[in-house]
């Protein structure tokens, strides 16, 4: 009887993936497989069917052959061979690796080194340090080879033996009906290796605590909550696993003069009552140098002078931010006699003019008097 075509067999198209192949076989095999079919020959066949197809087609060089030549491009011991299904074995085999992404590593699993941990390291930069870029000295704690054993964790003159439980593969296998499970093996819990003459130094680990001083590069605008990521300068990993990495996190420091929000500086600028009434000009601080800020006349407190490009250039770049100053009024404190008479002698010459030199004052109390009129009844 003629062979059908591998890919009418799985219900494919013969472009499908990888994946779209595990899926349709999964789906076959659920269907078709002897335990799910005691005593039917006639599902044992799809199924050795479906299995041959899958072994065909995701092996790219037979699955090459077969496209070009058919069923002649692949010989006998390409599919199953003489030897038809081959018992639990064979399917064990097939039907973990299609699988195994839910029970476990699958075919070939073995145990593999961890990587190691990633640390995290929380810096606390200055305002100046932040905006203009700086290169700081830290001392991280870590884990580092242990220097005695080489980071096998087995005593010198020693080494770990392979797990007789696993053989070596960190997994052991478990046949519960038609599924194969992996699981961690209990004994090396996953390492697949025992020690059985510790190292003294590390205790078994391979590994231990020590401190690592690095310079840190911080370029010029980091903000608050920015990352820098130190490629492999975290945790080594386990039996010459590849290390983590470091990432140094950045805080800033309160500053007594400006607050920043993203690219732009805030900060309070006090100035007695003649400058605000009469106008003028002061000196402003900002982080390249003291710029001139002028006062116009009749300042009122919370007025905001915007003052461009003298903010923060940020770390990814564009037009710096801009430094806003916020005017307040301070109340004159400590007063001498001949001060107050003078303060009293204007308050009296303001009272006494036509003209209101307190706007918002007179229209707060325009205000007042009209809502306690509205409440009489």
């Amino acid at each position: 009887m003629a062979k059908r075509d591998f890919y009418e067999v799985l219900g494919v198209e013969k472009n499908a993936s990888e994946a779209d192949l595990k899926k349709a076989y999964r789906r076959l095999a659920m269907k078709y497989h002897p335990d799910r079919n005691p005593n039917d020959k006639g599902a044992e066949e799809q199924f050795k069917e479906a299995k041959e197809a899958y072994e065909i087609l995701t092996d790219a060089q037979k699955r090459a052959a077969y496209d070009q030549f058919g069923h002649a491009g692949v010989d006998s011991s390409a599919g199953m061979g003489a030897g038809g299904f081959g018992g639990a074995g064979n399917f064990s085999d097939i039907f973990g690796e299609v699988f195994g992404d839910i029970f476990g590593q699958g075919r070939g699993g073995g145990s593999r080194a961890r990587r190691g941990a990633d640390l995290r390291y929380n810096l606390e930069l200055s305002l100046e340090d932040a905006v203009h870029g700086t290169t700081v000295k830290i001392k991280i704690p870590t884990l580092t080879e242990c220097k005695s054993c080489q980071g096998t964790g087995a005593k010198k003159g020693s080494k770990p033996t392979t797990c007789s439980t696993c053989g070596g593969h960190g997994q052991v296998r478990m046949q519960q009906g038609f599924f194969s499970l992996q699981q961690t093996c209990p004994r090396c819990q996953g390492k697949g290796t025992i020690i059985s003459d510790p190292c003294h130094t590390c205790r078994g680990n391979g590994r231990v605590e020590d401190y690592k001083n690095l310079s840190v590069k911080i370029p010029a605008g980091v903000d608050e909550g920015d990352r820098i990521r130190l490629s492999g300068e975290g945790e080594i990993g386990e039996k010459g696993a590849p290390p983590g990495d470091l990432y140094v996190q950045v805080h800033m420091k309160p500053h007594a003069i400006f607050a920043r929000d993203g690219n732009n500086l805030y900060c309070d600028v006090p100035i007695d009552f003649a400058a605000a009434a009469l106008g003028g000009e002061l000196d402003v601080p900002t982080l390249d140098g003291r710029v001139k800020l002028k006062i116009p006349a009749e300042t009122q407190t919370g007025k905001v002078f915007r003052m461009r490009s003298k903010g923060v250039v940020s770390v990814r770049g564009g037009p710096p931010g801009d430094l806003l100053c916020k005017i307040t009024v301070e109340t004159p404190v400590n007063l001498t006699t001949h001060q107050k008479d003078l303060l009293r002698e204007l308050a009296t010459s303001l009272e006494q003019s036509q003209h209101s030199h307190s706007p918002k004052a007179h229209s707060w109390l325009d205000g007042v008097k009209k809502f306690f009129e509205d409440m009489k009844f």
